[in-house]
């Protein structure tokens, strides 16, 4: 069973010039312990079906239709004060900039311990126990020592891990992660994704890891879903989804990766750009830039179709898929 289920996600912005939909009808889910990568380039809409997930829609974007169910329990539409209590205790967040996450005025040790006392009945010296024991399994040495250190005195990395430990704190069912290994150097990023997969592995938490790197998914992820203007266009297990783009919009993020093994001129990169909201063409959102588009492409706007492993949003697997239906 899925531990979460998001349907036919629609996001809209109301403005004086009309309404402008940023997530057209996303679907997908998670198991438990299971790694989602949602990529894309910028402006997809990766970071808005998180910011709607856990409840976090900045106005005046709003859910307009669509479900999202956590263990079945739908927590799209519940009040303020109910989505706090599950963002606190069934679902984690950890965020790009680990500062926004962090108070500078108080120790981590404090922050973790206030986290871990106000969603678990544990006494003050167990909170500490275990936020000492989060340290030490995101991968932070002596954390005896450093969990009475402030912020400041981490650096980029070491405060990313003391923000995952924050986000599993109150031992969450699913873990929400934007760009966590964006600001950090490529060297480190490895050293943040393994401690967040383990810790989940362990507790048997399912994450939503939104990147636009590449190169994160193939070792982190157990399935990618592929976003674009506002939509999945392809979804499927990540060695699949690599090796076998099933979409040309994937196929050409996948080219685009450069090959340390070629002696190349020039890298690949897909002509034009991201649509704006109140320019998303008809049809397939991505046949302005597709090498093989076709006049039904133009036309009618592709569902998810059944593509061998994968499921993608294109009119080339039309035939297959009805094939599969009759």
């Amino acid at each position: 069973m899925s531990l979460l289920q998001v349907k036919d996600l629609v996001v809209e912005f109301p403005g004086r010039r009309g309404t402008l939909r940023a997530l057209d009808g996303v679907s997908f889910d998670i198991a438990p312990g299971e790694v989602l990568c949602v990529v894309g380039e910028s402006g997809a809409g990766k970071s808005l079906t998180g910011a709607a997930i856990i409840g976090l829609l900045e106005p005046p974007g709003r859910i307009a239709s669509g479900e999202i169910r956590l263990e079945g329990e739908r927590i799209d539409g519940l009040p303020h004060e109910a989505m706090r209590h599950i963002r606190g205790r069934k679902i984690g967040a950890i965020f790009q900039d680990p500062l926004t996450s962090l108070n500078p005025l108080y120790t981590v040790g404090r922050q973790l311990i206030e986290t871990i006392r106000t969603h678990l009945n544990v006494t003050p010296a167990q909170a500490r126990e275990r936020a000492i024991a989060l340290l030490r399994d995101t991968g932070i040495s002596a954390p005896e020592q450093r969990i009475d250190h402030y912020p400041h005195q981490f650096s980029g990395g070491m405060r990313q891990r003391v923000v995952i430990a924050l986000a599993l704190a109150a031992e969450p069912k699913l873990i929400v992660a934007d760009e966590p290994t964006t600001a950090l150097d490529v060297s480190v990023q490895a050293q943040i994704i393994a401690p967040l997969k383990r810790v989940c592995a362990q507790h048997g938490a399912a994450v939503m890891l939104i990147t636009h790197d590449m190169g994160v998914i193939a070792e982190t992820c157990d399935r990618v879903a592929v976003m674009y203007a506002g939509r999945v266009a392809e979804i499927g297990p990540v060695h699949q989804v690599i090796n076998h783009p099933a979409h040309p919009y994937t196929a050409g993020l996948m080219a685009a990766i450069p090959d340390m093994s070629a002696d190349v001129d020039h890298l690949y990169q897909i002509e034009g750009s991201m649509p704006r909201l109140d320019a998303i063409p008809r049809g397939c959102a991505f046949n302005p830039r597709c090498p093989r588009a076709f006049e039904r492409c133009r036309s009618e706007r592709p569902e998810l179709l059944l593509a061998g492993a994968t499921q993608a949003a294109c009119w080339l697997h039309a035939d297959a898929a009805e094939g599969v239906r009759a």
